[in-house]
């Protein structure tokens, strides 16, 4: 049975057809760019069910691309695997920062990257069947239907990680979570992120919370809980 759709945005002709076949193998439907601009473009008229980002591109890097389609509601709602051979810390909190749902540096195998791009499609499958009943508490309203959230009823904007991170905290409040327990509960098991990496994503939710942002409180040593 064909699978989901699944847009490559890549420069390099060998890698791109090394990612190609082995998603056609896999059952998927593939659309591919060379540039970020065409990128952008096949995202938009095509609404891909997921987009395998090279961050390096000649032209429209890969981390604007990231940010356009995220902030665009035409694609805001498409999960975003990022492609680096840079390897550097700061590139990965970057796109995390504007959405992005994972990561793979190359060089990588086949069978990785088949793996992530499984794992971040049944995130978003399992992500859409929880219950879109809103979660209120304090002053903060979470939607997740429609993957809004207010408080005292002004919408705040958040990336797609914000988001699931404060959904992740919200329905225990009172309970503390190491930062691999969020990694995990977020991004998935094996994911391989740093510790800064969370603690960047909870210093941009509470900025952009507020005054709610209080209601994220760090335990020290530990990790993060929501304010019974």
């Amino acid at each position: 049975m064909p699978k989901e759709t699944i847009l490559v945005v890549e420069d390099e002709e060998d890698i791109l057809e090394l990612i190609r076949y082995n998603l056609a193998k896999e059952g998927y439907q593939v659309l591919y760019s060379y540039t970020g601009e065409d990128g952008l473009v096949k995202a938009f008229n095509h609404s891909p069910n997921l987009v395998l980002l090279d961050l390096m591109l000649p032209g429209l890097d890969g981390l604007e691309v990231c940010k356009r389609l995220k902030r665009d509601p035409r694609s805001e709602h498409i999960p975003i695997i990022m492609v680096t051979a840079r390897g550097e810390e700061a590139d990965v909190v970057t796109g995390l920062e504007l959405g992005a749902d994972d990561y793979v540096t190359k060089p990588f195998s086949p069978r990785v990257l088949l793996a992530r791009i499984r794992s971040v499609l049944r995130r978003r499958s399992q992500s859409q069947e929880e219950s879109n009943d809103p979660l209120s508490i304090h002053d903060v309203v979470i939607h997740p239907g429609r993957h809004e959230v207010t408080v005292k009823g002004k919408r705040v904007d958040l990336t797609a990680t914000e988001f699931r991170i404060l959904q992740y905290l919200a329905r225990r409040p009172g309970w503390v979570f190491t930062r691999y327990q969020i990694v995990d509960a977020v991004h998935g098991q094996e994911y391989p992120v740093t510790e800064r990496s969370i603690d960047v994503q909870i210093a941009a939710l509470r900025k952009k919370l507020g005054s709610a942002g209080k209601y994220i409180e760090t335990v020290r040593g530990v990790g993060y809980r929501f304010k019974e």
